[in-house]
């Protein structure tokens, strides 16, 4: 693109280094106010620039691309997740996505960890009593939960985010498991000292944790399904901070109920942010609104990425995080 300013569209506002440094570089429209665009607002700006920032609740298909002009050449996608967007049909219309991979794994990594927390020491239980000024004292019996150290915690996918997390797990002392589509080096495996399963049906019977930690595609849809599920012990819990559709929420929801599973921690949805109600009336059930890699530094960093192979492109070259059919 040669020293041409390329015309930019931000779809939604973000932290005010990371517009201020888009603006010094790029004709940058930013988004006044925060508000989720509409379709017709997303297909207006891919007719108008040559650039658009999407982020994950904007959701990109064949049928809106079709609707992009000429102008456009590259979606760099604020965030790692890229299922929002038909990778494949941009391609085939000559345009380029890019993502912003790495920058999120240790903020995730700690919101699972806090979540596990959360649900196996019902500290959830413990805030609302507080709040509602209902606490009389301490009891040698009340809000009991369980020691995490010792536990058996599977992994459902070993990438930055899973082996971030085995690490936080190992340093609380539980024994930690992996299911992923390829298995770890030897060294790698040492280093956090982990057990492969090449049977996931086999690894999720014999956990105490689960945490799903593997992104969401067309062979993890309802991953963990209802006949999965079911295999977990009842005193086990699950925790998701990947993508709500890896489960299928109802038969979780339906589990949790008759008490065929312990507990649950979960950031993400099935259904993004319209939430199961009968979720929200379970005492042993964590929700929060994808906060996982809700970090100041994080955000930042993830803007950074965004501006970098947005500035590379300019220059001529291949965005350094360009993504691929076959990365999928």
């Amino acid at each position: 693109m040669g020293s041409q300013r390329l015309s930019v569209v931000v779809t939604r506002r973000l932290p005010a280094v990371v517009e201020t440094r888009m603006r010094e570089l790029f004709d940058v429209e930013l988004r006044d106010p925060d508000s989720r665009m509409t379709r017709e607002d997303l297909a207006a700006a891919m007719r108008r620039a040559d650039v658009l920032v999407p982020c994950l609740n904007d959701q990109i298909d064949a049928n809106l691309l079709a609707q992009a002009g000429d102008k456009l050449k590259l979606i760099a996608n604020y965030g790692a997740g890229v299922d929002h967007i038909d990778v494949a049909s941009a391609r085939q219309r000559g345009i380029l996505v890019s993502n912003t991979p790495g920058v999120v794994t240790e903020d995730t990594a700690d919101m699972t960890m806090a979540l596990i927390l959360a649900v196996t020491r019902r500290i959830p239980e413990g805030l609302a009593v507080m709040q509602a000024g209902d606490w009389q004292g301490w009891s040698p019996m009340a809000f009991l939960g369980g020691r995490v150290g010792g536990r058996r915690l599977g992994i459902l996918g070993m990438g930055r985010i899973g082996t971030a997390l085995a690490k936080r797990a190992r340093a609380f002392g539980m024994q930690v498991h992996y299911h992923n589509r390829k298995r770890l080096r030897p060294e790698q495996e040492a280093e956090v000292e982990a057990t492969y399963w090449d049977s996931l049906d086999q690894m999720v019977a014999r956990m105490d944790v689960v945490s799903v930690n593997c992104p969401h595609t067309p062979s993890t849809f309802h991953l963990m399904n209802a006949r999965r599920l079911k295999l977990m012990k009842p005193s086990a819990v699950i925790v998701n901070t990947s993508r709500g559709e890896v489960i299928d929420e109802n038969a979780l929801t339906r589990m949790l109920r008759a008490g065929e599973i312990a507990g649950a921690g979960l950031d993400v949805f099935e259904h993004g942010h319209e939430i199961n109600p009968r979720l929200r009336e379970l005492p042993n059930v964590v929700l929060l609104p994808h906060m996982g890699s809700a970090t100041v530094e994080g955000r930042v960093e993830m803007g950074e990425k965004v501006i970098i192979n947005i500035k590379t492109f300019a220059d001529g070259h291949r965005p350094p995080d360009l993504v691929v059919p076959g990365m999928l």
